[in-house]
């Protein structure tokens, strides 16, 4: 339990990924209809596939190289420098002007989302620095131990009933349900994840993500 008497949900994104974005905006439903407080992470699809670059399309390529990188490090600054609870918002932030006002994962963008939450402008500038790089990727490799490296973001962790952690990929779903909806994702979610020697389960996907 988490200092409030909440169980804590650790959940790890990638502020470039839409389908994480959905994943986390129905992960904020959760809290409103169910006993859980949400904790935020970082993981990166740049350190995840840094590996295997040649083996990708060029176009998925050239986001991973060009785009991919300064997001997820101007959120890892904000948390360095200013705390864990600013993590949350400015996921809330740089996630609405990249994918529900379509902006992209420009620097403006950025700029935008960090005067949103009140933080300094000038974490912008560590979109394209190293200096909280091995953070950065301590965080990733958290998250990304718990579940394998064959799958991507986002990442959840929640308290079993044995008090160790059930780690999940996903799910993907769009539109992000709401209220009794996501109580009930939830609640199936956890039921699925929690049965020993589970791995997968999935359905053809026939549309984009649905931002609003």
């Amino acid at each position: 339990m988490s200092h409030n008497g909440k169980t804590p949900v650790d959940f790890w994104f990638d502020p470039l990924c839409p389908w994480a974005w959905m994943t986390s905006r129905w992960m904020l439903e959760v809290e409103k209809v169910r006993d859980v407080e949400v904790r935020w992470h970082v993981m990166s699809l740049a350190v995840l596939n840094e590996d295997k670059l040649d083996e990708l399309p060029e176009e998925y390529r050239d986001m991973l190289e060009n785009k991919a990188w300064g997001p997820v490090r101007v959120v890892v600054a904000a948390q360095q420098e200013h705390g864990d609870e600013v993590v949350g918002k400015l996921y809330t932030a740089l996630g609405t002007r990249f994918h529900n006002e379509g902006m992209g994962p420009v620097r403006e963008a950025v700029v935008a989302a960090l005067k949103d939450v009140g933080l300094p402008t000038s974490l912008a500038d560590f979109a394209d620095k190293g200096t909280y790089d091995a953070q950065l990727r301590a965080s990733h490799k958290e998250g990304i131990e718990k579940v394998g490296q064959e799958v991507g973001t986002p990442v959840i962790a929640v308290p079993g009933s044995d008090g160790e952690q059930i780690a999940f990929f996903g799910p993907v779903v769009t539109p992000a349900p709401k209220g009794e909806e996501a109580a009930r994702l939830w609640d199936g979610t956890l039921m699925v994840a929690s049965i020993p020697g589970f791995y997968e389960i999935k359905r053809t996907r026939t549309q984009g993500p649905i931002f609003g």
